[in-house]
Protein backbone atom coordinates (compact mmCIF):
# COMPACT_ATOMS: atom_id res chain seq x y z
CA UNK A 1 0.00 0.00 0.00
CA UNK A 2 0.87 3.45 -0.66
CA UNK A 3 -1.58 5.78 1.37
CA UNK A 4 -1.44 9.55 1.01
CA UNK A 5 -5.03 10.75 2.50
CA UNK A 6 -5.97 14.77 0.90
CA UNK A 7 -8.40 14.19 2.05
CA UNK A 8 -7.82 15.33 5.66
CA UNK A 9 -6.81 18.47 4.29
CA UNK A 10 -10.71 19.62 3.23
CA UNK A 11 -12.33 21.42 6.09
CA UNK A 12 -13.11 18.94 8.98
CA UNK A 13 -17.22 19.03 8.43
CA UNK A 14 -16.47 16.98 5.34
CA UNK A 15 -15.44 13.64 7.86
CA UNK A 16 -14.91 12.20 11.08
CA UNK A 17 -12.17 10.03 11.99
CA UNK A 18 -13.37 6.58 13.12
CA UNK A 19 -11.62 3.05 13.26
CA UNK A 20 -13.56 0.10 11.72
CA UNK A 21 -15.18 -2.21 14.35
CA UNK A 22 -13.56 -5.43 14.76
CA UNK A 23 -15.08 -8.55 13.66
CA UNK A 24 -14.64 -12.33 15.07
CA UNK A 25 -13.44 -14.54 12.34
CA UNK A 26 -12.61 -12.62 8.72
CA UNK A 27 -12.34 -14.86 5.97
CA UNK A 28 -11.28 -13.46 2.45
CA UNK A 29 -14.17 -15.45 -0.26
CA UNK A 30 -13.61 -13.29 -2.98
CA UNK A 31 -10.23 -11.18 -4.40
CA UNK A 32 -10.54 -9.30 -7.16
CA UNK A 33 -6.36 -9.99 -8.78
CA UNK A 34 -7.10 -8.37 -11.78
CA UNK A 35 -7.98 -4.98 -9.89
CA UNK A 36 -5.36 -5.66 -7.08
CA UNK A 37 -2.83 -6.05 -10.00
CA UNK A 38 -3.75 -2.67 -11.65
CA UNK A 39 -3.39 -1.06 -8.23
CA UNK A 40 0.00 -2.61 -8.08
CA UNK A 41 -0.80 -4.62 -5.09
CA UNK A 42 1.08 -7.66 -4.27
CA UNK A 43 -1.96 -10.59 -4.44
CA UNK A 44 -0.18 -12.85 -2.54
CA UNK A 45 0.07 -10.48 0.54
CA UNK A 46 -3.78 -9.53 0.25
CA UNK A 47 -4.74 -13.18 -0.37
CA UNK A 48 -3.45 -14.42 3.25
CA UNK A 49 -4.74 -14.04 7.05
CA UNK A 50 -3.13 -10.33 6.96
CA UNK A 51 -5.17 -9.56 3.79
CA UNK A 52 -8.10 -10.65 5.61
CA UNK A 53 -7.60 -8.66 8.50
CA UNK A 54 -6.95 -5.86 6.60
CA UNK A 55 -10.24 -6.21 4.27
CA UNK A 56 -12.25 -6.98 7.18
CA UNK A 57 -11.05 -3.76 9.71
CA UNK A 58 -9.42 -5.83 11.91
CA UNK A 59 -5.99 -4.15 11.42
CA UNK A 60 -5.33 -0.86 9.76
CA UNK A 61 -2.68 -1.15 7.20
CA UNK A 62 0.47 1.20 7.23
CA UNK A 63 -0.38 4.86 6.10
CA UNK A 64 -4.13 4.57 6.30
CA UNK A 65 -6.33 7.02 8.22
CA UNK A 66 -9.75 6.08 8.13
CA UNK A 67 -12.89 8.35 8.37
CA UNK A 68 -16.50 8.59 8.08
CA UNK A 69 -17.66 10.96 4.97
CA UNK A 70 -20.15 13.84 5.66
CA UNK A 71 -23.03 14.22 2.90
CA UNK A 72 -25.92 15.60 2.16
CA UNK A 73 -28.65 14.17 -0.34
CA UNK A 74 -32.07 14.51 -1.77
CA UNK A 75 -33.38 11.44 -1.35
CA UNK A 76 -36.41 10.49 -3.51
CA UNK A 77 -36.52 14.72 -3.90
CA UNK A 78 -36.24 15.51 -0.15
CA UNK A 79 -32.92 16.75 1.02
CA UNK A 80 -31.94 15.84 4.17
CA UNK A 81 -28.25 15.36 5.63
CA UNK A 82 -26.20 12.49 5.54
CA UNK A 83 -23.11 10.54 5.87
CA UNK A 84 -20.96 7.14 5.67
CA UNK A 85 -23.76 4.97 8.03
CA UNK A 86 -21.71 1.65 7.45
CA UNK A 87 -18.39 2.54 5.13
CA UNK A 88 -14.97 3.81 6.69
CA UNK A 89 -12.78 5.24 4.09
CA UNK A 90 -9.44 3.45 4.76
CA UNK A 91 -7.44 6.45 2.68
CA UNK A 92 -6.18 7.11 -0.43
CA UNK A 93 -3.73 4.64 -2.58
CA UNK A 94 -1.61 5.84 -5.33
CA UNK A 95 -0.11 3.43 -7.77
CA UNK A 96 3.52 3.71 -9.09
CA UNK A 97 1.72 5.86 -11.92
CA UNK A 98 0.68 8.58 -9.76
CA UNK A 99 -3.19 7.96 -9.83
CA UNK A 100 -5.49 7.66 -6.55
CA UNK A 101 -7.73 5.75 -5.81
CA UNK A 102 -10.06 5.45 -2.35
CA UNK A 103 -9.83 2.56 -0.93
CA UNK A 104 -13.25 1.88 1.70
CA UNK A 105 -14.79 -0.46 3.58
CA UNK A 106 -18.27 -1.20 3.25
CA UNK A 107 -20.03 -2.54 5.94
CA UNK A 108 -17.39 -2.06 8.45
CA UNK A 109 -19.08 -0.93 11.64
CA UNK A 110 -21.02 2.29 13.10
CA UNK A 111 -19.85 5.69 12.74
CA UNK A 112 -21.23 9.32 13.64
CA UNK A 113 -23.50 8.86 10.97
CA UNK A 114 -25.15 5.26 11.10
CA UNK A 115 -28.38 6.74 12.34
CA UNK A 116 -29.22 4.08 14.56
CA UNK A 117 -28.40 1.22 11.66
CA UNK A 118 -25.78 -1.33 12.59
CA UNK A 119 -22.94 -0.63 10.02
CA UNK A 120 -23.51 -3.66 8.94
CA UNK A 121 -24.00 -5.62 5.56
CA UNK A 122 -24.80 -8.82 5.05
CA UNK A 123 -22.91 -11.41 2.63
CA UNK A 124 -25.30 -11.68 -0.24
CA UNK A 125 -25.69 -7.92 -0.93
CA UNK A 126 -21.96 -7.50 -1.08
CA UNK A 127 -21.61 -10.43 -3.47
CA UNK A 128 -24.01 -8.86 -5.62
CA UNK A 129 -22.29 -5.40 -5.98
CA UNK A 130 -18.81 -7.13 -6.65
CA UNK A 131 -20.51 -9.06 -9.37
CA UNK A 132 -22.26 -5.86 -10.38
CA UNK A 133 -19.97 -3.11 -10.56
CA UNK A 134 -17.32 -6.11 -12.24
CA UNK A 135 -19.74 -6.44 -14.98
CA UNK A 136 -20.15 -2.82 -15.14
CA UNK A 137 -16.03 -2.22 -15.56
CA UNK A 138 -15.89 -4.90 -18.41
CA UNK A 139 -18.60 -3.34 -20.16
CA UNK A 140 -16.81 -0.29 -20.55
CA UNK A 141 -18.90 2.21 -17.99
CA UNK A 142 -17.30 3.95 -15.50
CA UNK A 143 -17.69 2.97 -11.81
CA UNK A 144 -16.33 2.33 -8.52
CA UNK A 145 -15.21 -1.26 -8.61
CA UNK A 146 -14.93 -4.22 -6.11
CA UNK A 147 -11.20 -5.47 -4.69
CA UNK A 148 -12.75 -8.01 -2.03
CA UNK A 149 -15.48 -9.47 -0.39
CA UNK A 150 -14.50 -10.56 3.92
CA UNK A 151 -16.65 -12.66 6.07
CA UNK A 152 -17.21 -11.23 9.22
CA UNK A 153 -17.76 -14.78 11.18
CA UNK A 154 -20.75 -13.17 12.36
CA UNK A 155 -24.56 -12.88 12.02
CA UNK A 156 -26.35 -9.63 11.32
CA UNK A 157 -30.23 -9.16 11.67
CA UNK A 158 -32.44 -7.59 9.08
CA UNK A 159 -35.31 -9.73 8.17
CA UNK A 160 -33.50 -12.81 9.62
CA UNK A 161 -30.29 -13.60 10.36
CA UNK A 162 -27.43 -12.86 7.42
CA UNK A 163 -23.88 -13.90 7.26
CA UNK A 164 -22.04 -10.60 7.66
CA UNK A 165 -19.50 -9.24 5.46
CA UNK A 166 -17.06 -6.23 4.48
CA UNK A 167 -16.57 -5.15 0.71
CA UNK A 168 -13.38 -3.47 -0.21
CA UNK A 169 -14.48 -0.62 -2.64
CA UNK A 170 -12.19 1.29 -4.95
CA UNK A 171 -13.33 4.23 -6.63
CA UNK A 172 -11.22 7.50 -8.08
CA UNK A 173 -13.21 9.31 -5.35
CA UNK A 174 -16.57 9.48 -3.24
CA UNK A 175 -17.03 12.94 -3.53
CA UNK A 176 -20.81 13.36 -4.47
CA UNK A 177 -23.19 16.03 -5.55
CA UNK A 178 -24.25 15.19 -1.90
CA UNK A 179 -20.71 16.43 -0.76
CA UNK A 180 -20.74 20.02 -2.44
CA UNK A 181 -24.51 19.90 -0.87
CA UNK A 182 -23.59 19.46 2.84
CA UNK A 183 -20.67 22.00 2.88
CA UNK A 184 -22.62 24.84 1.29
CA UNK A 185 -25.55 24.14 3.35
CA UNK A 186 -23.21 23.97 6.59
CA UNK A 187 -19.78 25.65 5.92
CA UNK A 188 -18.44 29.08 4.55
CA UNK A 189 -17.45 30.45 0.82
CA UNK A 190 -14.03 29.98 1.66
CA UNK A 191 -14.88 26.14 2.59
CA UNK A 192 -16.93 25.28 -0.31
CA UNK A 193 -14.06 26.88 -2.42
CA UNK A 194 -11.41 24.59 -0.42
CA UNK A 195 -13.88 21.26 -1.94
CA UNK A 196 -14.39 22.40 -5.39
CA UNK A 197 -10.07 23.68 -5.34
CA UNK A 198 -9.67 19.96 -4.09
CA UNK A 199 -12.23 18.70 -6.74
CA UNK A 200 -10.55 20.02 -9.65
CA UNK A 201 -7.12 19.10 -8.66
CA UNK A 202 -8.50 15.72 -8.37
CA UNK A 203 -10.56 14.86 -11.40
CA UNK A 204 -10.15 17.86 -13.81
CA UNK A 205 -6.81 19.99 -13.50
CA UNK A 206 -7.28 21.58 -16.65
CA UNK A 207 -10.12 23.46 -15.30
CA UNK A 208 -7.59 25.35 -13.76
CA UNK A 209 -5.97 26.75 -17.18
CA UNK A 210 -9.80 28.17 -17.61
CA UNK A 211 -10.55 31.66 -16.61
CA UNK A 212 -13.68 30.52 -14.61
CA UNK A 213 -12.39 27.21 -13.55
CA UNK A 214 -15.80 26.56 -11.48
CA UNK A 215 -17.77 27.08 -14.53
CA UNK A 216 -15.26 24.57 -16.44
CA UNK A 217 -15.52 21.96 -13.17
CA UNK A 218 -19.59 22.13 -13.75
CA UNK A 219 -19.16 21.42 -17.49
CA UNK A 220 -16.92 18.72 -16.95
CA UNK A 221 -19.70 16.90 -14.66
CA UNK A 222 -22.51 17.31 -16.87
CA UNK A 223 -20.39 15.94 -19.60
CA UNK A 224 -19.16 12.94 -17.48
CA UNK A 225 -22.81 12.17 -16.39
CA UNK A 226 -24.16 12.69 -19.85
CA UNK A 227 -21.73 9.99 -21.41
CA UNK A 228 -22.67 7.69 -18.22
CA UNK A 229 -26.25 7.82 -18.34
CA UNK A 230 -26.30 7.30 -21.88
CA UNK A 231 -24.53 3.59 -21.54
CA UNK A 232 -26.51 3.01 -18.63
CA UNK A 233 -29.50 3.38 -20.99
CA UNK A 234 -27.56 1.39 -23.47
CA UNK A 235 -27.12 -1.63 -22.01
CA UNK A 236 -30.51 -1.37 -20.22
CA UNK A 237 -28.75 -0.68 -16.56
CA UNK A 238 -31.69 1.03 -13.60
CA UNK A 239 -29.79 2.22 -10.99
CA UNK A 240 -32.59 2.02 -8.99
CA UNK A 241 -31.87 5.03 -6.29
CA UNK A 242 -30.52 8.40 -7.98
CA UNK A 243 -30.00 9.98 -5.02
CA UNK A 244 -28.05 13.04 -5.58
CA UNK A 245 -25.81 11.60 -2.66
CA UNK A 246 -25.67 8.68 -4.98
CA UNK A 247 -23.99 11.02 -7.93
CA UNK A 248 -20.46 11.31 -7.66
CA UNK A 249 -18.42 14.12 -9.24
CA UNK A 250 -15.81 12.01 -11.07
CA UNK A 251 -18.71 10.08 -12.94
CA UNK A 252 -18.53 6.88 -11.52
CA UNK A 253 -21.59 4.50 -11.10
CA UNK A 254 -21.79 4.06 -7.28
CA UNK A 255 -23.98 2.35 -4.71
CA UNK A 256 -25.45 -0.93 -6.02
CA UNK A 257 -28.31 -1.56 -3.77
CA UNK A 258 -32.06 -2.35 -6.06
CA UNK A 259 -30.42 -2.03 -9.31
CA UNK A 260 -30.54 -4.70 -12.44
CA UNK A 261 -30.10 -4.95 -15.70
CA UNK A 262 -33.24 -4.81 -17.28
CA UNK A 263 -35.01 -7.82 -18.89
CA UNK A 264 -37.69 -7.23 -20.76
CA UNK A 265 -37.85 -3.89 -22.48
CA UNK A 266 -40.04 -1.24 -20.27
CA UNK A 267 -39.14 2.55 -19.63
CA UNK A 268 -41.35 2.39 -16.54
CA UNK A 269 -38.95 -0.58 -15.21
CA UNK A 270 -37.83 0.13 -11.53
CA UNK A 271 -35.92 -1.34 -8.97
CA UNK A 272 -36.23 0.23 -5.75
CA UNK A 273 -39.12 -1.12 -3.89
CA UNK A 274 -39.76 2.08 -2.58
CA UNK A 275 -40.04 3.92 -5.93
CA UNK A 276 -43.73 4.38 -5.85
CA UNK A 277 -44.02 6.79 -8.19
CA UNK A 278 -41.05 5.48 -10.54
CA UNK A 279 -38.85 8.60 -9.91
CA UNK A 280 -35.81 6.76 -10.70
CA UNK A 281 -37.48 4.47 -13.57
CA UNK A 282 -35.57 3.39 -16.60
CA UNK A 283 -36.73 5.90 -18.71
CA UNK A 284 -36.64 8.73 -15.89
CA UNK A 285 -32.75 8.40 -15.59
CA UNK A 286 -31.37 10.89 -18.00
CA UNK A 287 -34.21 13.42 -16.74
CA UNK A 288 -32.89 12.95 -12.75
CA UNK A 289 -29.66 13.11 -13.86
CA UNK A 290 -30.06 16.55 -15.16
CA UNK A 291 -32.26 17.46 -12.16
CA UNK A 292 -29.31 16.10 -9.81
CA UNK A 293 -26.42 17.91 -11.64
CA UNK A 294 -28.88 21.04 -11.01
CA UNK A 295 -28.62 20.70 -7.24
CA UNK A 296 -24.64 21.17 -8.01
CA UNK A 297 -25.02 23.68 -9.75
CA UNK A 298 -26.68 25.81 -7.23
CA UNK A 299 -24.10 24.92 -4.68
CA UNK A 300 -21.54 27.03 -7.32
CA UNK A 301 -23.20 29.54 -8.11
CA UNK A 302 -21.45 32.23 -5.60
CA UNK A 303 -17.83 30.57 -6.73
CA UNK A 304 -19.22 30.86 -10.76
CA UNK A 305 -19.97 34.74 -10.65
CA UNK A 306 -20.14 37.15 -7.97
CA UNK A 307 -23.49 38.46 -9.28
CA UNK A 308 -26.31 35.46 -8.65
CA UNK A 309 -28.25 36.20 -11.55
CA UNK A 310 -25.80 36.29 -13.85
CA UNK A 311 -24.02 32.94 -12.35
CA UNK A 312 -27.31 31.30 -12.60
CA UNK A 313 -27.39 32.17 -16.50
CA UNK A 314 -24.20 30.56 -17.35
CA UNK A 315 -24.85 27.51 -14.90
CA UNK A 316 -28.46 27.21 -17.21
CA UNK A 317 -26.06 27.45 -20.59
CA UNK A 318 -24.26 25.01 -19.50
CA UNK A 319 -27.10 22.53 -18.18
CA UNK A 320 -28.89 23.06 -21.23
CA UNK A 321 -25.95 20.62 -23.13
CA UNK A 322 -26.87 17.71 -21.11
CA UNK A 323 -29.65 16.68 -23.18
CA UNK A 324 -27.45 17.47 -26.51
CA UNK A 325 -24.45 15.20 -25.05
CA UNK A 326 -26.69 12.50 -23.73
CA UNK A 327 -28.12 12.23 -27.02
CA UNK A 328 -25.08 12.02 -29.04
CA UNK A 329 -23.77 9.73 -26.99
CA UNK A 330 -27.15 7.61 -27.02
CA UNK A 331 -27.66 7.55 -30.76
CA UNK A 332 -23.84 6.50 -31.06
CA UNK A 333 -24.44 3.83 -29.10
CA UNK A 334 -27.30 2.45 -30.40
CA UNK A 335 -25.78 3.14 -33.94
CA UNK A 336 -23.32 0.58 -32.65
CA UNK A 337 -25.68 -2.01 -31.39
CA UNK A 338 -27.63 -2.15 -34.76
CA UNK A 339 -24.31 -2.53 -36.66
CA UNK A 340 -24.27 0.75 -37.88
CA UNK A 341 -21.34 2.74 -38.98
CA UNK A 342 -22.87 6.00 -40.86
CA UNK A 343 -25.08 8.87 -39.78
CA UNK A 344 -28.54 9.74 -41.50
CA UNK A 345 -31.21 12.27 -40.35
CA UNK A 346 -33.85 8.81 -39.85
CA UNK A 347 -31.86 6.98 -37.77
CA UNK A 348 -33.45 8.85 -34.56
CA UNK A 349 -36.72 7.85 -35.72
CA UNK A 350 -35.30 3.94 -36.33
CA UNK A 351 -33.76 3.74 -32.87
CA UNK A 352 -37.77 5.13 -31.50
CA UNK A 353 -39.55 2.45 -33.65
CA UNK A 354 -37.30 -0.26 -33.11
CA UNK A 355 -37.78 0.50 -28.82
CA UNK A 356 -41.44 0.98 -29.04
CA UNK A 357 -42.03 -2.45 -31.27
CA UNK A 358 -39.93 -4.57 -28.05
CA UNK A 359 -41.58 -2.62 -25.69
CA UNK A 360 -45.52 -3.66 -26.64
CA UNK A 361 -44.11 -6.77 -27.11
CA UNK A 362 -42.85 -6.96 -23.87
CA UNK A 363 -39.41 -8.40 -25.39
CA UNK A 364 -36.45 -9.17 -23.72
CA UNK A 365 -33.83 -5.91 -24.34
CA UNK A 366 -30.45 -7.42 -24.81
CA UNK A 367 -31.78 -10.87 -26.16
CA UNK A 368 -33.47 -8.70 -29.01
CA UNK A 369 -30.40 -7.08 -30.04
CA UNK A 370 -28.37 -10.45 -29.88
CA UNK A 371 -31.27 -11.89 -31.93
CA UNK A 372 -30.49 -9.13 -34.80
CA UNK A 373 -26.56 -10.78 -34.99
CA UNK A 374 -28.62 -13.82 -36.77
CA UNK A 375 -28.93 -12.18 -40.17
CA UNK A 376 -31.16 -14.57 -41.90
CA UNK A 377 -34.61 -13.63 -40.28
CA UNK A 378 -36.18 -12.27 -37.06
CA UNK A 379 -36.28 -15.27 -34.34
CA UNK A 380 -36.49 -15.42 -30.87
CA UNK A 381 -39.88 -13.24 -29.10
CA UNK A 382 -39.89 -11.35 -32.07
CA UNK A 383 -40.23 -13.97 -34.63
CA UNK A 384 -43.73 -13.51 -36.53
CA UNK A 385 -44.33 -10.54 -35.15
CA UNK A 386 -45.34 -8.32 -38.19
CA UNK A 387 -44.33 -4.58 -36.98
CA UNK A 388 -41.36 -5.60 -36.14
CA UNK A 389 -40.98 -7.37 -39.89
CA UNK A 390 -41.45 -4.26 -41.24
CA UNK A 391 -38.79 -2.25 -38.90
CA UNK A 392 -36.35 -5.40 -39.49
CA UNK A 393 -36.94 -4.83 -43.46
CA UNK A 394 -36.12 -1.41 -42.76
CA UNK A 395 -33.14 -1.64 -40.54
CA UNK A 396 -31.48 -4.35 -43.54
CA UNK A 397 -32.39 -1.14 -46.36
CA UNK A 398 -30.16 1.23 -43.49
CA UNK A 399 -27.27 -1.50 -43.26
CA UNK A 400 -27.22 -1.78 -47.31
CA UNK A 401 -26.58 2.28 -47.13
CA UNK A 402 -22.93 2.15 -45.77
CA UNK A 403 -19.91 0.74 -47.33
CA UNK A 404 -19.50 -1.69 -44.61
CA UNK A 405 -20.15 -5.77 -45.11
CA UNK A 406 -22.81 -7.09 -43.23
CA UNK A 407 -20.21 -9.20 -41.91
CA UNK A 408 -18.79 -6.24 -40.17
CA UNK A 409 -22.15 -4.80 -38.74
CA UNK A 410 -22.65 -7.97 -37.11
CA UNK A 411 -19.27 -7.84 -35.48
CA UNK A 412 -19.77 -3.96 -34.81
CA UNK A 413 -22.94 -5.23 -33.15
CA UNK A 414 -21.50 -8.13 -31.12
Amino acid sequence: WKFDNSYLNLPRMLYTKVLPTKVRFPELVLLNKNLSESLALNTDYLNSELGSAIFSGNQIPEGAEPIAQAYAGHQFGYFTFLGDGRAILLGEHVTPTGKRFDIQLKGAGITPYSRRGDGRAALGPMIREYIISEAMHNLGIPTTRSLAVTTTGEYINRDKKLSGAVLTRVAASHIRVGTFQYIAQKGSLEELKKLADYTIDRHCPGAKNFVNPYRQLLKVAIYKQAELIAKWQLVGFVHGVMNTDNMTISGETIDYGPCAFMDAYDSNTVFSSIDYNGRYAYGNQPHIALWNLGRFAETLLNLIHKDLTKAKEIADIELAEFPVIFQENWMEGMRSKLGIFNKEEEDSELFSEFLEIIENQKADYTNTFIELTNVRKPQGEMEGNKEFLKWYIKWRDRLSRQSQSKAQSIQLMK
